[in-house]
């Protein structure tokens, strides 16, 4: 989405958190709010962890729920083995190549199935599209996270001041 300055509404988004740090490479470091409010706006993000000794990072389809993440996963699959793991990250991005600005957040916990009732039917509730059709069930995982961190690269002239 392009806002009325032409840049990405992002920027504007961002930029409205008046003085935000930096990191070392000059990057916008992001508030805790805005780390959510932006991976709320997006729709497939990255699993990371770590199974049989190597790092696996798969795309999946997701839904925000506050601060924690959901998706659906596939008996027996990959994202499977990630559950109850000491630890996944979640990564969610956007990237605008016309102004060359983008955001990456980053979410570290616990994947564990939903099981509460009342939850799992909002969960349904939300019409998240399921990628495949698989003859499998299906269940839902939801990371909750203990850090999440969130980087911004604006144009220069929507950069936030040092």
């Amino acid at each position: 989405m392009t806002s009325v300055s032409g840049l990405p509404a992002f920027v504007a988004e961002i930029r409205g958190d008046a003085d935000l740090p930096s990191d070392h490479a000059g990057a916008a470091v992001l508030p805790l709010k805005t780390c959510l409010r932006l991976i709320a706006q997006e729709a497939v993000g990255r699993l990371a962890f770590l199974s049989n000794g190597e790092i696996v990072v798969l795309p999946v389809a997701f839904t925000a729920t506050g601060s924690s993440v959901c998706f659906r996963s596939t008996v027996g699959s990959k994202v499977a083995a990630a559950v109850d793991r000491e630890s996944v990250t979640f990564e969610v991005d956007h990237y605008d190549q016309a102004s060359r600005s983008g955001w990456s957040v980053l979410l570290t916990g616990i994947a564990r199935p939903v099981t509460d009732e009342a939850f799992l039917d909002e969960l349904e509730q939300r019409g998240l599209a399921r990628w495949l059709d698989t003859a499998g069930g299906t269940y839902w995982i939801e990371i909750q996270p203990h850090t999440v961190t969130g980087r911004a690269v604006l144009p220069s002239s929507a950069a936030p001041p040092r």
